[in-house]
């Protein structure tokens, strides 16, 4: 099932969370719970998970890319457990370092919709991921900038790519940036949008973000400083593992301290939970975020 692209997306939760009651939505007893948002520790590559609760005792994940390989699996079993179900799985866009890892995600959990900009990859391995999406009948749904979900009080904007951006012939320039309003934190998320596409979004939307993921692993063709200055995070999370590129840049870290913001990065402080307690940030590192 693929839905054409521009569409409002109000109506996308309910059908994962329809598909939910098919499969067994998971429940827990009638409390408000607190968002989660997980940078997860996949190497040189992006991949965060996002736990979003209504008021009554449910919960949506969405995770926004996998890395390149495996390793993905690991930091979901540390989070999730035996939970099998994502409602939904979002690919930034198709470079191997942020979609490699779906596949094993798609082959051995239950997704209730994967997300796109419509952007297709080249490469062999982009092929096989569309291969396991559809044996596995995953409903792809492609959106673009002024697509919105909803999930009770929380909100998930697509601010990039427009329509000219996800035909670019820069394939960062496709990235879906993400803005996730939950509670009293607003969270970006940036894929490897770089300076050009930064520009645009600061013409047109407010990118104030408590949470920002940076963009394209501190790479110094991202995180311009107008642009982290209309940002102004509270915590900055670099994706970033052993690399020959020189990621993050020093250039980037100069800038990104300049804000004030807290900036962790998974190849030192490994994977990263921000949850909230009430308007503060809490910030658990390492592997300290299994589920009770």
């Amino acid at each position: 099932m693929k839905i054409p692209e521009n569409r409002k997306l109000n109506f996308i939760l309910l059908v994962c969370i329809a598909a939910n009651v098919l499969v067994g939505l998971r429940l827990y007893e009638a409390s408000i719970h607190r968002a989660g948002y997980y940078f997860l520790d996949v190497g040189q590559g992006d991949s965060e998970l996002v736990i979003l609760p209504d008021n009554h005792g449910n919960e949506i994940k969405i995770l926004i890319d996998g890395g390149r390989d495996k390793r993905v699996m690991r930091e979901l079993g540390a989070v999730l457990g035996n939970d099998r179900r994502i409602d939904l799985v979002m690919m930034t866009h198709p470079q191997l370092d942020h979609f490699g890892g779906l596949i094993d995600v798609i082959q051995q959990y239950n997704i209730g919709a994967f997300i796109t900009s419509g952007r297709r990859g080249e490469i062999a391995a982009f092929h096989e991921l569309e291969d396991v999406l559809r044996v596995r009948q995953i409903k792809t749904i492609i959106v673009k900038e002024g697509d919105r979900m909803r999930y009770g009080k929380n909100t998930a904007e697509i601010l990039s790519p427009s329509l000219k951006d996800a035909a670019s012939k820069e394939l960062n320039d496709a990235s879906l940036v993400l803005l996730i309003a939950s509670e009293n934190v607003r969270a970006l998320y940036t894929g490897d949008a770089g300076e050009k596409i930064e520009k645009r979004l600061l013409k047109t939307y407010n990118i104030s973000a408590d949470i920002l993921k940076v963009g394209h692993h501190g790479s110094r063709f991202s995180s311009t400083a107008s642009f982290l200055d209309a940002v102004n995070p509270k915590v900055a999370v670099i994706e970033v593992g052993k690399n020959t590129y020189g990621h993050p840049t020093i250039q980037t870290l100069k800038r990104l301290k300049a804000t004030g913001a807290k900036i962790y990065r998974t190849d030192i402080d490994k994977a990263i939970r921000i949850s909230t307690d009430d308007k503060k940030l809490m910030i658990t590192k390492k592997q300290a975020y299994y589920y009770e």
